[in-house]
C-alpha cells in the first residue's frame, strides 16, 4: 500500500479499478478535462488530476478536483515552508495508465525532448505505465515539421498517440489538430489498455 491507495484493477471493457493519472496541459481545449473527467469517473476509474500552469488559465483546480474528487496537483511543492511535496516517482508507480489530454504543442515538445519544466513532464519521464496523448492545437501549429518529429518520436518511445480530427478550431480554422471528444478519448483509452493486458 503506498499513500495514494491500494491497486485494485479489473480487466474488461471499462476502467473499473484503474487508476489514471490525466494530465491537462494548456490549451482551449483544456475545458473538456471536466466532461473527460466524468466519463473517467463513470467509466469505474480512479483520476488523479495534473495540470500545468498554463492549463490553470483554461480550466479551474476547483472544478477537476470536484470532478475527481481528490485535490489537483499544479506544481511540485504541495506545503514550502513544511518542506513537502508530490513525488512524481510515486505518482509514476501508482498509475496504470497515464493520459494527457490536451496535449499542447508545447507540452509535446518538452515530452519529446526530455525536457522536465513542470510536475506532468517530471511525472512523464517516472511513469512506468502506458502513456496516451490527445494533442489539441491549431491547424498550422499540428503540421508543423517539429510537431510532426515531436509526435513520431513520443510514438517511437512507445507511447499512443490518439489521431486527430479535423474540425473546426478555436481560432475559427477549420482542419486538423482538434482534440478528440471526451467519449471518443475514454473508448480508446479501454481499448488500449486491454490491449497492454
Amino acid at each position: 500500500m503506498t499513500a495514494l491507495g491500494t491497486r485494485n484493477q479489473a480487466p474488461g471493457t471499462n476502467l473499473a479499478g484503474r487508476r489514471i493519472l490525466l494530465g491537462v496541459s494548456g490549451s482551449i481545449a483544456a475545458y473538456k478535462a471536466a466532461p473527460l473527467t466524468r466519463l473517467l469517473i463513470k467509466a469505474g476509474a480512479e483520476v488523479q488530476v495534473i495540470l500545468t500552469e498554463a492549463a490553470t488559465a483554461f480550466v479551474t483546480p476547483l472544478t477537476l478536483g470536484t470532478l475527481s474528487k481528490k485535490p489537483v496537483l499544479t506544481g511540485f511543492l504541495r506545503d514550502a515552508a513544511a518542506g513537502q511535496w508530490h513525488n512524481h516517482v510515486e505518482l509514476g508507480l501508482w498509475a496504470d495508465a497515464l493520459l494527457i489530454a490536451p496535449a499542447s504543442a508545447n507540452t509535446i515538445g518538452q515530452l519529446a525532448n526530455g525536457l522536465c519544466p513542470n510536475l506532468l513532464c517530471a511525472v512523464y519521464l517516472s511513469a512506468r505505465c502506458p502513456v496516451f496523448l490527445a494533442p489539441a492545437m491549431d491547424l498550422d501549429m499540428f503540421a508543423h515539421p517539429a510537431v510532426t518529429q515531436n509526435l513520431a518520436r513520443l510514438r517511437s518511445f512507445g507511447n499512443h498517440v490518439f489521431d486527430s480530427p479535423s474540425g473546426e478550431l478555436a481560432s475559427g480554422l477549420s482542419g486538423q489538430g482538434r482534440m478528440l471528444e471526451p467519449e471518443d478519448i475514454v473508448a480508446k483509452l479501454i481499448e488500449g489498455l486491454n490491449f497492454e493486458g
